[in-house]
């Protein structure tokens, strides 16, 4: 355990967090996702995980992570299959962390999402069984 650190934290993931740059995405994913098959094609090229929901991982994950301010949108979601308008609840859950953040987000179609994650920093899978609760988010940097 380390003093301000948010305990689901783990060692691996706070290495993860420490080795990547400006620009960098992780993806962090529900139990639906293909992560195991996707993750050796990942910089990092293994499958970290984290035993809270998507909302929560995303918290703890925000507590280190700064996002990019410089691209439109720092954190995307997956589009719901047939209707690409439709927010599920895992994404509204996440919105005001995001925006909170002073960044974007934007949503894909769910092949686009698959190939961005598979060519992420590192693949978080957290335990969030709803599903569409998938996230990309684009590493920032920490000013002077």
């Amino acid at each position: 355990m380390l003093k301000q650190i948010d305990p689901l934290i783990s060692p691996s993931l706070l290495h993860v967090l420490a080795m990547m740059g400006h620009g960098d995405e992780l993806a962090i994913v529900d139990t639906n996702f293909p992560a195991y098959s996707m993750a050796e094609h990942t910089s990092y090229g293994s499958v970290l995980t984290i035993g809270a929901n998507l909302t929560r991982s995303v918290q703890a994950v925000l507590t280190l992570l700064p996002l990019d301010t410089f691209v439109t949108a720092a954190a995307t979601t997956m589009q719901v299959v047939g209707d690409a308008a439709m927010i599920p609840d895992t994404v509204a859950e996440i919105t005001p962390l995001i925006a909170a953040e002073g960044v974007g987000q934007d949503t894909v179609e769910r092949f686009a999402f698959y190939e961005r994650a598979r060519n992420a920093f590192a693949i978080l899978h957290c335990q969030e069984a709803r599903i569409y609760g998938n996230v990309l988010l684009r590493k920032g940097i920490i000013p002077g």
